[in-house]
């Protein structure tokens, strides 16, 4: 995946540096902080790697980006408990198997019962 022509591990370092550059040279970021943006913007190019090639792993990607985007949160001083934390993700992850549950299937052939129905009755065959 080649993002404005150029690979995206590429793009990563170059921030890495003049993040580094930066906070050597007045930015008040400390090395926690750098960190977490790191992460999280390394978890950006997983998520877009995801849906460009298309390998399915798009919710995964995008629950460990929302991971990564609270870690950073807490780095810059939010305060949250654990419970809250918690509870963030599970909207998080909750959300994610509601838009992308259609977009999962199983690796297991489909049984006869799955195909049918107990409260509404197959229609009648014509002989």
């Amino acid at each position: 995946m080649k993002v404005f022509g150029r690979e995206p591990v590429y793009i990563l370092a170059f921030i890495a540096v003049a993040l580094k550059l930066s906070s050597a040279y007045g930015l008040d970021v400390t090395s926690e902080q750098q960190g977490a943006i790191m992460a999280v913007l390394s978890l950006v190019v997983a998520v877009i790697t995801a849906f460009v090639l298309k390998t399915g792993a798009a919710g995964a990607a995008i629950v460990n980006l929302a991971q990564g985007a609270l870690a950073l949160f807490l780095a810059f001083g939010l305060e949250m408990s654990a419970e809250q934390q918690a509870m963030w993700m599970a909207l998080v992850e909750g959300a994610v198997a509601l838009v992308l549950h259609r977009e999962v299937t199983a690796p297991v052939s489909v049984l006869p019962i799955e195909q049918s129905s107990p409260v509404r009755p197959a229609p009648p065959q014509s002989v």
